[in-house]
């Protein structure tokens, strides 16, 4: 199955295409073997961080000044489909994911004292930083978090808790959504959220491993928060605007999710094809027959149409433009492609697409994630229904 040089959809740059070759060739260095591997044991991929980071890939989106490249979200998706698209797939992508979306906040409404103090370390490979933002009660209404932040002086106390927190068994930061004002005190249930990006001060929080389904080498954790100090200085923008500084990075978020599970899709897919050519059955192989061509000729046309909303969606963003149904419609639509197309190679594979040596059943447990985060397919279905059909509110 032959690989284009870049996606379809992607405005071809000479840049872009030493960015394909450069991480391609990174990947390569980590095979399925030793991603496997990491499963098993349930490590961290250290070593693959570490190797992006010296690449100068973490800091692909930020500024200049900050030993970033300064370069968009379609950059950015690009590299994030390249890595989905390697034998790391979705625990490859979650090792670095946050790098490219979760300093957005600080680049844009922090002060030039918290960039030049928070940027740099995160772009050097330095620091490990955790989202903290869902909580067990409150899933994605995330006006309900509960967990508060109390103002003494100069600095914040605060207490609560935090699930479905990734990284948080290696992370050195945590940029933390907390509310310093009751929402029953608030005149909008969006008012009284204030973020903050501070140290991971492991006397004040207990990590609490959540054993999932898949991608053991990247952590989930759920997190309690007990008298958690925090100097003003680590409050990023104005108090109680915590969750409209969120909302820059929510599209930007929903654009990467969707490139890297386009990523792993084709991987499978290829996995799928090689796989279908060289088994033979009853005297044939069996990609000859129609039942196997069909399934997977259906996924790579979903594939690259969904594909093709990803570039749409990043090429709006990056120009200014309102991007809100397009990066949801674009992760909607790539999950699914991906889902159906790991489903496919699995079975093509028969029984032996149920063993792990094969690698396809982790691929397909692992692309069980962007059809559910960072927001639900139901949540995403609500959302065009509203925004794009102007159809009533249903929830």
């Amino acid at each position: 199955m032959k690989k284009p040089d870049l996606p379809a959809g992607i405005i071809a740059t000479e840049e872009r295409m030493q960015i394909a070759d450069s991480v391609r060739a990174l990947c390569d260095r980590f095979d399925d073997d030793w991603w496997l591997e990491k499963e098993r044991k349930a490590e961290f991929p250290h070593e693959f961080h570490q190797a992006m980071a010296q690449a100068g890939w973490l800091g692909i989106t930020m500024p200049e000044e900050y030993g970033g490249a300064n370069l968009g979200v379609t950059d950015a998706a690009l590299l994030m489909q390249l890595i989905g698209n390697s034998a790391g797939a979705m625990a490859a992508c979650s090792s670095i994911h946050i790098n490219l979306f979760g300093p957005h906040a600080m680049v844009k409404h922090g002060t030039k004292e918290q960039k030049d103090r928070m940027i740099p370390p995160l772009v050097e490979g330095k620091h490990i930083a955790c989202f903290g933002v869902t909580e067990p009660d409150a899933g994605l209404d995330t006006t309900h978090i509960t967990t508060r932040a109390v103002k003494q002086g100069d600095r914040y106390i605060v207490h609560g808790q935090k699930v479905w927190t990734s990284t948080a068994q290696q992370a050195h930061k945590i940029l933390l959504l907390t509310r310093t004002t009751p929402i029953e005190d608030c005149k909008r249930p969006i008012d009284g959220m204030t973020l903050f990006y501070t140290d991971f001060d492991r006397a004040k929080i207990t990590v609490t491993p959540i054993e999932k389904m898949g991608r053991a080498a990247v952590n989930s954790n759920s997190i309690f928060i007990d008298g958690l100090e925090i100097p003003e200085e680590d409050r990023i923008g104005e108090e109680g605007a915590g969750f409209k500084l969120l909302l820059d990075s929510l599209n930007p978020e929903r654009v990467l999710v969707a490139a890297e599970a386009i990523g792993v899709g084709r991987r499978a897919l290829e996995a799928a094809a090689n796989y279908a050519n060289e088994r033979v059955v009853f005297g044939r192989p069996i990609g000859q027959n129609q039942s196997i061509q069909h399934p997977l000729a259906q996924s790579w046309m979903a594939l690259e149409a969904a594909d093709l909303m990803v570039w749409h969606a990043a090429r709006l963003y990056d120009g200014g433009k309102s991007c809100g149904a397009e990066a949801n419609s674009a992760k909607f639509l790539a999950a699914d492609a991906a889902f159906d197309a790991c489903d496919r190679a699995v079975r093509t594979h028969g029984g032996f697409g149920y063993a792990k040596e094969y690698h396809v059943e982790r691929y397909f447990r692992e692309i069980m994630l962007p059809r559910i985060a960072p927001v639900t397919r139901e949540l995403i279905m609500s959302f065009i229904a509203e925004r794009v059909l102007e159809l009533p509110k249903s929830y």
